[in-house]
Protein backbone atom coordinates (compact mmCIF):
# COMPACT_ATOMS: atom_id res chain seq x y z
CA UNK A 1 0.00 0.00 0.00
CA UNK A 2 1.13 3.54 -0.70
CA UNK A 3 1.10 6.22 1.92
CA UNK A 4 0.84 9.80 0.71
CA UNK A 5 1.73 12.47 3.22
CA UNK A 6 1.11 16.14 2.56
CA UNK A 7 2.55 19.18 4.26
CA UNK A 8 2.34 22.84 3.29
CA UNK A 9 5.73 22.64 1.51
CA UNK A 10 5.86 19.11 0.03
CA UNK A 11 3.99 15.97 -0.86
CA UNK A 12 5.65 12.62 -0.99
CA UNK A 13 4.86 8.96 -1.51
CA UNK A 14 6.36 6.33 0.75
CA UNK A 15 5.97 2.61 0.10
CA UNK A 16 7.44 0.37 2.78
CA UNK A 17 8.75 -2.92 1.42
CA UNK A 18 6.70 -4.77 4.02
CA UNK A 19 3.51 -3.09 2.78
CA UNK A 20 4.00 -3.65 -0.96
CA UNK A 21 1.53 -6.03 -2.59
CA UNK A 22 3.23 -8.94 -4.40
CA UNK A 23 1.44 -10.80 -7.21
CA UNK A 24 2.32 -13.79 -9.39
CA UNK A 25 1.45 -13.33 -13.06
CA UNK A 26 2.94 -16.64 -14.19
CA UNK A 27 5.41 -19.35 -13.25
CA UNK A 28 8.64 -17.77 -12.02
CA UNK A 29 7.28 -14.23 -12.31
CA UNK A 30 6.39 -11.87 -9.47
CA UNK A 31 5.20 -8.27 -9.63
CA UNK A 32 5.69 -6.05 -6.59
CA UNK A 33 3.31 -3.09 -6.70
CA UNK A 34 5.11 0.06 -5.55
CA UNK A 35 3.01 3.09 -6.48
CA UNK A 36 0.17 3.68 -8.92
CA UNK A 37 -0.89 6.87 -10.65
CA UNK A 38 -3.54 7.74 -8.07
CA UNK A 39 -0.82 8.13 -5.41
CA UNK A 40 1.50 10.19 -7.63
CA UNK A 41 -0.99 12.68 -9.03
CA UNK A 42 -0.70 10.90 -12.37
CA UNK A 43 3.06 11.42 -12.63
CA UNK A 44 4.26 7.79 -12.39
CA UNK A 45 3.31 4.18 -11.95
CA UNK A 46 6.07 1.94 -10.55
CA UNK A 47 6.47 -1.78 -9.95
CA UNK A 48 9.27 -4.29 -9.55
CA UNK A 49 9.35 -7.40 -11.73
CA UNK A 50 11.14 -10.50 -10.45
CA UNK A 51 11.67 -12.88 -13.34
CA UNK A 52 13.22 -16.29 -12.76
CA UNK A 53 15.12 -18.12 -15.48
CA UNK A 54 12.63 -19.39 -18.09
CA UNK A 55 9.78 -17.08 -17.03
CA UNK A 56 7.64 -15.86 -19.95
CA UNK A 57 7.89 -12.19 -18.97
CA UNK A 58 5.81 -9.56 -20.77
CA UNK A 59 4.76 -10.52 -24.30
CA UNK A 60 4.99 -8.04 -27.20
CA UNK A 61 2.74 -5.05 -26.58
CA UNK A 62 2.61 -1.27 -26.71
CA UNK A 63 0.98 1.60 -24.86
CA UNK A 64 -0.58 4.65 -26.50
CA UNK A 65 -0.44 7.10 -23.60
CA UNK A 66 2.70 6.35 -21.59
CA UNK A 67 6.38 5.59 -21.96
CA UNK A 68 7.63 2.48 -20.15
CA UNK A 69 11.09 2.48 -18.61
CA UNK A 70 12.92 -0.68 -17.57
CA UNK A 71 15.89 -0.44 -15.21
CA UNK A 72 17.72 -3.72 -14.62
CA UNK A 73 18.43 -4.04 -10.90
CA UNK A 74 20.09 -7.44 -11.22
CA UNK A 75 20.60 -10.23 -13.74
CA UNK A 76 20.08 -9.94 -17.48
CA UNK A 77 16.95 -9.00 -19.41
CA UNK A 78 16.05 -9.76 -23.01
CA UNK A 79 14.06 -6.84 -24.49
CA UNK A 80 12.16 -6.33 -27.73
CA UNK A 81 12.41 -2.77 -29.10
CA UNK A 82 10.31 -2.62 -32.26
CA UNK A 83 12.00 -5.21 -34.51
CA UNK A 84 15.26 -5.37 -32.54
CA UNK A 85 16.10 -7.70 -29.65
CA UNK A 86 18.50 -6.36 -27.02
CA UNK A 87 20.07 -7.84 -23.91
CA UNK A 88 20.28 -5.53 -20.90
CA UNK A 89 22.44 -6.15 -17.84
CA UNK A 90 22.49 -4.83 -14.28
CA UNK A 91 22.44 -1.04 -14.34
CA UNK A 92 21.11 -0.75 -17.92
CA UNK A 93 18.05 1.37 -18.68
CA UNK A 94 15.62 1.00 -21.60
CA UNK A 95 12.78 3.38 -22.49
CA UNK A 96 9.91 2.37 -24.78
CA UNK A 97 8.07 5.50 -25.98
CA UNK A 98 4.32 5.35 -26.61
CA UNK A 99 3.36 3.08 -29.52
CA UNK A 100 6.71 1.24 -29.71
CA UNK A 101 6.12 -2.53 -29.59
CA UNK A 102 8.21 -3.96 -26.77
CA UNK A 103 8.49 -7.09 -24.65
CA UNK A 104 10.81 -8.40 -21.97
CA UNK A 105 11.83 -11.63 -20.30
CA UNK A 106 14.90 -12.88 -18.47
CA UNK A 107 17.81 -13.51 -20.80
CA UNK A 108 18.60 -17.19 -21.38
CA UNK A 109 20.27 -18.81 -18.37
CA UNK A 110 19.54 -15.77 -16.19
CA UNK A 111 17.15 -14.34 -13.65
CA UNK A 112 16.24 -10.65 -13.80
CA UNK A 113 15.10 -8.04 -11.29
CA UNK A 114 13.63 -5.01 -13.04
CA UNK A 115 12.23 -1.68 -11.92
CA UNK A 116 9.35 -0.77 -14.27
CA UNK A 117 8.22 2.86 -14.48
CA UNK A 118 5.38 4.31 -16.55
CA UNK A 119 5.22 8.04 -17.23
CA UNK A 120 2.79 9.61 -17.16
CA UNK A 121 1.30 7.26 -14.64
CA UNK A 122 -1.58 5.04 -15.65
CA UNK A 123 -3.81 2.84 -13.55
CA UNK A 124 -1.89 -0.43 -13.85
CA UNK A 125 -2.31 -2.16 -10.51
CA UNK A 126 -5.75 -3.56 -11.38
CA UNK A 127 -4.25 -4.90 -14.61
CA UNK A 128 -1.54 -6.73 -12.62
CA UNK A 129 -4.23 -8.06 -10.27
CA UNK A 130 -6.11 -9.38 -13.32
CA UNK A 131 -2.94 -11.17 -14.48
CA UNK A 132 -2.62 -12.69 -11.00
CA UNK A 133 -6.25 -13.90 -11.10
CA UNK A 134 -5.69 -15.46 -14.54
CA UNK A 135 -2.54 -17.16 -13.23
CA UNK A 136 -4.56 -18.61 -10.32
CA UNK A 137 -7.38 -19.76 -12.64
CA UNK A 138 -9.87 -17.26 -11.17
CA UNK A 139 -10.25 -15.27 -14.42
CA UNK A 140 -10.00 -16.15 -18.10
CA UNK A 141 -7.20 -15.06 -20.44
CA UNK A 142 -9.90 -13.47 -22.64
CA UNK A 143 -10.44 -10.88 -19.91
CA UNK A 144 -6.90 -9.64 -20.52
CA UNK A 145 -7.71 -9.01 -24.18
CA UNK A 146 -10.94 -7.24 -23.30
CA UNK A 147 -9.06 -4.96 -20.90
CA UNK A 148 -6.66 -3.57 -23.55
CA UNK A 149 -8.29 -0.16 -23.87
CA UNK A 150 -8.90 0.31 -20.13
CA UNK A 151 -5.29 -0.48 -19.19
CA UNK A 152 -3.67 0.84 -22.41
CA UNK A 153 -1.95 -2.49 -22.96
CA UNK A 154 -2.21 -3.57 -26.59
CA UNK A 155 -0.73 -6.96 -27.52
CA UNK A 156 0.92 -7.46 -30.92
CA UNK A 157 2.59 -10.29 -32.79
CA UNK A 158 6.37 -10.12 -33.17
CA UNK A 159 8.03 -12.78 -35.33
CA UNK A 160 11.50 -11.62 -34.21
CA UNK A 161 10.51 -12.07 -30.52
CA UNK A 162 8.84 -15.42 -31.21
CA UNK A 163 11.83 -16.75 -33.17
CA UNK A 164 14.28 -15.76 -30.43
CA UNK A 165 12.41 -17.59 -27.69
Amino acid sequence: MSTTTSSPATEHVLVRASDAEVLADGPGSLITLLTDSDATGGALTVNRATLRQGAAGAPPHFHTRAAEMLFVLDGALRVLAGDEVLVLHRGDTFLAPPRLPHAFAPAPDSDAEVLVVFSPGMDRFDYYRLLDRVNRGEASPEEIGRSARRFDNHYVDSPVWREGR
